[in-house]
């Protein structure tokens, strides 16, 4: 097992740990870093070597595309055939931010990063921390989120070492994520644009600037003979050990069923864990709890989801039952599908 280096850093970029971190990633290595959405893995993304090292750490399944991190757009031209017009428009609107443009990718890119599809999957982030390494390091850095493959994703370098330690070369440990959910995923490839990951940029958002966008994902996760143009469309994802009950519905019912569901484990001896919105928390006082805020704030619940599934997780319950009656308006549907894809059982009330 190797030893994992840890770099300690604030947004004021120290040189130091941020140059020692580059170094790894251009000798081929393998270092966790901070995003504004989630911490990702980072290595290579033109090395097929290094960018089977993440699959490797990860028990990442090989066709499960990457996203690629450029620091800025000239850095993505060598990787794509051409940059398509809505697609500069959309560089210009939302770039850096948490929003993955797929297009047509060139040859230098290897099948390897993009799970040997023709097409390539491109951001820059949002964070200075993450665009400073890039640069640093001199080349464009496929990383997918730094955990255990189909686990919650890390909002934190503590959840990276939960899961990663002694397989990675590196973490640059710069506290909590500010989004907490992975960008949208927008496919520019093609007739009709499609959002094929929701996120915080919402279908609206991006009409406003390239016209029709149609919705081409779904919150089921996909069969293994499936072939999928983006990360989070296929296989188990976002899972902590618990099993997971989503309860989604109007406000009162919700807290209904949740007691109701409460009656019956704790017939069968079950150690449960709840995520409850604030307005919810009133009704399960002296219950196992992790709050995911005010129901009309969705931004909240999606800062803290993979946070909350951990937690709950760490303190050993059987069963974690999720609060779904907060509203799916903006980023509360990406907060959703999320919680869909991670929920052994979906119950809807009314």
């Amino acid at each position: 097992m190797k030893q994992t280096k840890i770099f300690y850093i604030s947004e004021k970029t120290e040189s130091e740990p941020l140059d020692e971190a580059s170094k790894i990633l251009s000798q081929g290595g393998t270092v966790a870093f901070p995003t504004e959405t989630v911490y990702g893995l980072g290595a290579n993304a033109l090395d097929e070597k290094a960018v089977l090292k993440i699959f490797e750490a990860k028990g990442r399944p090989a066709d499960n595309p990457l996203i690629v991190h450029v620091a800025s757009r000239d850095d993505c031209r060598s990787l794509v055939r051409e940059i398509p017009e809505k697609a500069s428009i959309l560089m210009d609107e939302f770039w850096p931010g948490p929003l993955t443009i797929i297009m047509e990718r060139s040859e230098i890119v290897p099948d390897v990063t993009t799970g040997g599809l023709d097409t390539v999957a491109i951001r820059i982030p949002e964070n200075k921390i993450a665009i400073e390494l890039i640069k640093r390091s001199g080349i464009p850095l496929a990383a997918p989120s730094a955990n255990l493959s189909g686990k919650p994703s890390p909002t934190s370098a503590d959840h990276v070492i939960e899961d990663l330690s002694g397989k990675i070369d590196a973490v640059v440990d710069a506290g909590e994520v500010i989004i907490g959910l992975e960008s949208t995923v927008i496919d520019l490839t093609s007739d009709i644009p499609a959002i094929l990951r929701p996120g915080k940029i919402i279908k609206e958002e991006l009409e406003e600037y390239i016209g029709e966008v149609r919705i081409a994902y779904d919150d089921k996760v996909h069969p293994e003979s499936e072939i999928v143009r983006s990360p989070g469309m296929k296989y188990t994802h976002y899972s902590p050990q618990a099993g997971v009950i989503l309860v989604e519905g109007e406000h009162s019912a919700v807290v209904r069923k949740i007691k109701e569901l409460l009656a019956d484990l704790n017939m069968r001896d079950a150690r449960v864990g709840l995520m409850l919105t604030e307005e919810s928390a009133p009704f399960f006082l002296g219950f196992n709890s992790f709050s995911i805020g005010p129901r009309e704030k969705p931004e909240h619940a999606a800062k803290y989801l993979f946070f909350g599934l951990r937690n709950l997780d760490s303190k050993n319950v059987d069963t974690i039952i999720v609060d779904g009656s907060f509203n799916s308006a903006g980023i509360g549907m990406a907060v959703f599908n999320r919680v869909r894809k991670a929920a052994d059982m979906i119950i809807k009330v009314r």
